[in-house]
């Protein structure tokens, strides 16, 4: 193909990067329970949008550091010379990050890909297909994602009905909890160095 055929094909492909990333990384799972810890918190915008995503990011590149190395140094870095095709560099991008994906996915979500797919469920690693690993990972991801989720929303919201048995004994009805389990659940979110728990808690669920 010509220069600007390269040029355009390649522009084109940046603007999957963002669903790439979504899909075949482990974003998902941190950005769904950063953003359950937020809302278990009782904080509407703090931290913004903005700084959760950011953050996802940068932890998902530091978990798939490997990979990501092997996908550069194997595929974009050979295809830039000129030394790979554009199809081979695909096929061998699509493995490493298929070989990543396949660790962190569960058996029961891509044997259900394989079934509705009509397929024979694959015996190794360069048989399963992208097209059924994308979506068995995601679920995948969604899983584990939740279950973490569930059990930073236990302690929360153990705070906040007793904040609200105290309050209604005290005969304080008017006064909405959230007022006073807010600056507790902070306060002992912060004591017990909230934040450093989830992210070694998010980093240890990563099967490396």
């Amino acid at each position: 193909m010509s220069d600007p055929m390269q040029i355009l094909i390649l522009v084109t492909s940046l603007s999957f990067i963002p669903l790439l990333v979504v899909a075949a990384t482990t974003f998902t799972r941190f950005v769904i329970v950063f953003s359950m810890l937020r809302f278990a918190l009782g904080l509407q915008q703090t931290p913004p949008n903005l700084v959760i995503i950011t953050l996802s990011v940068f932890l998902s590149i530091f978990v798939m550091k490997d990979p990501l190395n092997e996908l550069y140094s194997e595929t974009i870095t050979p295809y830039i010379a000129k030394e790979l095709s554009a199809e081979d560099a695909f096929q061998k991008g699509s493995l490493t990050l298929t070989k990543f994906m396949v660790t962190q996915t569960k058996e029961e979500d891509l044997a259900l890909f394989v079934k509705l797919s009509d397929s024979q469920m694959p015996k190794t690693v360069e048989e399963v297909e992208f097209t059924q690993i994308i979506p068995a990972f995601l679920l995948s991801e969604l899983r584990t994602a939740f279950k973490i989720g569930f059990m930073i929303f236990l302690p929360f919201l153990l705070v906040d009905l007793v904040v609200s048995s105290v309050l209604m004994s005290l005969g304080m009805i008017m006064l909405p909890p959230v007022t006073i389990s807010l600056p507790i659940k902070i306060m002992l979110f912060v004591l017990i160095d909230g934040w450093n728990l989830v992210v070694q808690s998010l980093i240890s669920s990563v099967r490396f």
